[in-house]
């Protein structure tokens, strides 16, 4: 499991345009939203079939969107194994 938080500010006059283009990254949700000043906090998790580095590279191209700002980063490989490689790997 890989989740990032970000820090985004989009340009007031493309505000919701950007906060519809969110909506469709996958693995993206939009957890605060302020219009005065620009400001979206979102998480980026990964899932099957898109990773966060891809997530976060879509979002980075959305037109409107002025800064995006890396402030949480958690990864969690031992999540991605089933518990009998867990035990395995214990061995």
């Amino acid at each position: 499991m890989n989740m990032t938080g970000v820090l985004v500010r989009a340009r007031p006059e493309r505000f919701q345009e950007v906060l519809g283009a969110l909506g469709v990254i996958p693995g993206v949700e939009v957890h605060v939203a302020e219009e005065i000043g620009g400001k979206i906090v979102v998480t980026v998790e990964d899932g099957e079939g898109f990773s966060v580095e891809a997530s976060l590279l879509k979002l980075q191209l959305v037109d409107g969107i002025s800064d995006a700002s890396l402030v949480y980063q958690y990864s969690d490989d031992a999540s991605d194994q089933t518990s009998s490689e867990i035990k395995e790997s214990q061995q």
